[in-house]
C-alpha cells in the first residue's frame, strides 16, 4: 500500500511542482520559499483527509470540476501578475502570501478526490495525508528553486514572466480537462 501511495502522491504533487516552477520566477527568499512549499504540502496532506471524511458524493462533484477550478485559479493569479507588471515600472516585492497561498485551494482539489477514493478503498486516514503532504512539500520546494534558476537565464521582469507562465499553464490545463 505504501508504494501505491508514494506513486499516487508523486503524481498528485506534479500540479504543485509545475506551479512552483512558475512561482520560482518571483525569486522568493529562502524563508518564503520554504513557507510556500510547506503550506502547499500541508494542504495537499489535509485534502485527502477531507476527501475521506466528506465522502463519495461530494468527491465526485469536485472531481468533475477540479481541473477547471485549478485552471481558473492559476489563470486569475497569472493575470493579476501580468496586469501588475504592466501597471508598474518596477516589480513590487513579491511577498503577497494572500495571493500565492490562494493557489492552494484549486491545487488541492484533486487530492480531495483521491482521498475520497482511498477512503472508499479502506485506506488509513493518517498514512495517505502524510505521504501526500511530504511528497508535495519536497516537489514544491524543488520546483521553486528550479523556477528561480530558470528565471536567472531569462532577462524579463520576474513578475511578468511568472504571470505569463501561469496563464499559459492555466490555458493548457483548462483545454485538456
Amino acid at each position: 500500500m505504501i508504494g501505491s501511495l508514494l506513486i499516487l502522491g508523486f503524481t498528485l504533487s506534479l500540479d504543485n511542482f509545475r506551479t512552483a516552477v512558475a512561482l520560482g520566477g518571483l525569486r522568493l527568499n529562502r524563508r518564503r520559499a520554504v513557507e510556500v512549499a510547506v503550506v502547499f504540502g500541508l494542504c495537499d496532506g489535509l485534502a485527502p483527509l477531507l476527501g475521506i471524511v466528506v465522502g463519495h458524493y461530494w468527491g465526485e462533484m469536485i472531481g468533475e470540476t477540479g481541473e477547471l477550478v485549478g485552471a481558473i485559479g492559476l489563470g486569475l493569479y497569472g493575470l493579476f501578475l501580468v496586469i501588475q507588471a504592466w501597471r508598474t515600472d518596477t516589480p513590487d516585492e513579491m511577498d503577497r502570501p494572500w495571493a500565492v497561498f490562494g493557489l492552494i485551494i484549486p491545487l488541492s482539489a484533486d487530492n480531495i478526490v483521491a482521498g475520497t477514493s482511498l477512503g472508499l478503498l479502506g485506506a488509513s486516514t493518517w498514512l495517505a495525508p502524510a505521504v501526500f503532504g511530504v511528497t508535495t512539500t519536497i516537489m514544491a520546494l524543488i520546483g521553486l528553486y528550479l523556477g528561480r534558476a530558470a528565471a536567472g537565464f531569462i532577462r524579463i521582469r520576474p513578475d511578468l514572466l511568472t504571470g505569463v507562465a501561469l496563464v499559459v499553464m492555466a490555458t493548457v490545463m483548462g483545454t485538456h480537462g
